[in-house]
């Protein structure tokens, strides 16, 4: 005889509530914020300090002063980092700005490649993989 318990194997979470996938992307993009922004925090500052680190090409399409850049990248790094310290309280507000600001950096280092190419192609990957990390659904519910 086979008995049945009411209510066994009847779970009331939503469907991908606590799923390791979802909350490792979201972990990751806030890991990946807080390292691009301080990362971005450094450049800003060694902008600013005119370091010799920096090359400043002749013709390019962008015309910007360094230290003009510096300030840019101080304070978007500063933005960029507190936004990902943001995504560990998992707020739907935080992602949201969390897209829109690896969208920002993403543009400023697009503008940034004749200063410090390298870093700045390794940043806009970055960047774009946070955007991926942030809207793409995965988990429980993701169509695969």
């Amino acid at each position: 005889m086979a008995s049945h318990v009411s209510g066994a194997g009847t779970s009331t979470a939503a469907p991908g509530a606590g799923s390791p996938q979802v909350s490792g992307w979201t972990m990751f993009a806030a890991v990946m914020m807080i390292f691009t922004g301080i990362t971005a925090v450094f450049e800003g500052i060694s902008a600013i300090a005119k370091d010799n680190l920096l090359v400043v090409t002749r013709s390019y399409a962008y015309q910007f002063n360094t230290t003009g850049w510096g300030w840019i990248h101080l304070i978007l790094g500063i933005v960029v980092a507190l936004a990902g310290i943001a995504l560990f309280t998992g707020a739907m507000w935080a992602r949201v700005v969390g897209v829109a600001l690896a969208g920002l950096s993403l543009i400023a280092n697009f503008a940034w490649l004749p200063w410090y190419p390298l870093w700045a192609i390794v940043v806009i990957a970055l960047d774009v993989v946070i955007i991926w990390a942030l809207c793409a659904k995965t988990g429980e519910g993701a169509v695969t």
